[in-house]
């Protein structure tokens, strides 16, 4: 178990790191080498020789290596991110880079998405150093830049020319699971993360006739796209299930002692109540229309318009998620991937996931465990072209009132201060016996 230190190093970590400023406002616009060189520092205290990486000056990375026990034993890669969404201090009760500690509780931007996360790890690696431990198996700890845009200068970076620095590593660990959600009657639900349906960014492009606005245009850019976003904000995507949410779904059901009647999953999901919001998102693809630009005076039609997509499709559903695009999109618009990363699909029954919900239950023997399948994305993708097997597990005992979904890129992002004393003694327990 963490010592005092351990738990007391977690909350300062957290808030040392949510007041160096790491905002990714996308296009190359983040700097996170002073939160990589704090990582690098509180690393090299406990006696690690941490690697700097950057593909663009100031995006930088940490790479370190915790040698294990049995050198035959494949090595397990743990990883966080470093940068954060953008916050508006308007917005919020408290100055977003306070990193500011009240009444038990730590605010800040990244608190939960995820500098908690990136402490904690510090913190087990520096507890380590102090007893003495050596895990098992090699660990690999990593903290990446810019995976809150397209993860190119971070975990992109690392998986395509670092390749080396991750030898041996055949299962990763990073965010986002083992956190507790309420459903409303008192159970207290521990999902982690075995899955993660694909990114696909979409540009949309309509190109007809420029001219003037008064007169009849049949090849209207603008009406073209207009008509195209609208087919696929409509759409009704068919159920598809993967193994991790057939297996949520499942398991959910029995604990709810409901009839686990997969046929009828639309269905099933009512039965669920509050519950159902850990898999409704993650039985069909999806495509959100978010962007339009067109035109550049009221009277002038122009010649070209164009819109963007947030699309996600579930592993294994790719060739239809594009077959879709091709229907919905038609003969006069064009689409392309602005940005695109692969579905995962994670075993549940490896000793991995095991000794997770086994290291959830030490410490809330109270909670379920459950799996599930992320709606978006992770670093855990780029990885994953290692061919690193990735779960969701930054784990968090939250209390009723704190909705933890709801503060991903939100407003007064926050975490309790028993929740990472929590975290950080179950991901220590859990890589103890990983």
């Amino acid at each position: 178990m963490a010592d005092q230190q351990g738990l007391d190093e977690v909350v300062r970590f957290t808030s040392e790191l949510i007041r160096i400023d790491t905002s990714n406002f996308g296009g190359g616009d983040c700097r996170e080498r002073p939160a990589a060189e704090y990582a690098a520092e509180r690393l090299a205290e406990a006696d690690l020789e941490p690697i700097l990486l950057e593909r663009t000056a100031g995006r930088t990375n940490v790479v370190a290596r915790i040698e294990g026990t049995d050198p035959a034993a494949d090595a397990l890669l743990v990883h966080g991110h470093l940068d954060v969404v953008p916050a508006q201090a308007a917005d919020w009760s408290v100055d977003p880079f306070s990193g500011e500690v009240r009444d038990g509780v730590v605010w800040g931007r990244g608190a939960v998405d995820m500098k908690n996360m990136d402490a904690m790890i510090l913190a087990v690696v520096r507890a380590w150093a102090r007893e003495g431990v050596r895990p098992r198996r090699d660990i690999v700890v990593a903290f990446t830049a810019d995976e809150e845009a397209s993860a190119v200068d971070g975990s992109g970076f690392l998986a395509d020319h670092h390749p080396e620095l991750f030898e041996g590593c055949t299962e990763g660990v990073g965010e986002s699971g083992a956190f507790t959600f309420h459903d409303g009657t008192g159970r207290h639900l521990y999902p982690v993360a075995a899955g993660e349906r694909g990114t696909a960014w979409l540009k949309l492009t309509a190109r007809g006739r420029a001219g003037h606005g008064s007169k009849v245009n049949k090849e209207n850019a603008v009406t073209r796209l207009a008509a195209a976003v609208t087919r696929i904000g409509e759409h009704g995507w068919p159920l598809r299930l993967t193994p991790t949410v057939s297996a949520a779904l499942t398991e959910l059901a029995v604990l709810y002692g409901v009839e686990p009647d997969l046929t009828e999953v639309d269905l099933l999901l009512d039965k669920l109540g509050p519950a159902a919001r850990l898999v409704e998102a993650t039985v069909r693809n999806s495509a959100n229309p978010t962007m339009l630009n067109a035109g550049y005076k009221v009277n002038v039609i122009p010649g070209e318009a164009v819109a963007f997509v947030d699309g996600r499709y579930l592993y294994g559903t790719e060739d239809e998620f594009r077959a879709t695009l091709d229907r919905l999109t038609g003969p006069d618009v064009d689409w392309e991937f602005h940005h695109r990363e692969v579905a995962l699909q994670a075993p549940l029954d490896s000793p991995t996931y095991a000794r997770m919900r086994a290291a959830v239950e030490e410490f809330a023997p109270e909670g379920h465990v459950v799996p599930y399948c992320m709606s978006g994305g992770t670093d855990a993708k780029q990885f994953s072209r290692l061919g690193i097997t990735g779960y969701g597990f930054a784990p968090l005992k939250l209390p009723e009132d704190l909705d933890y979904q709801a503060l991903f890129h939100g407003v007064d992002e926050r975490v309790p201060v028993e929740a990472l004393h929590f975290g950080v003694q179950v991901l220590d327990h859990f890589l103890r016996t990983a």
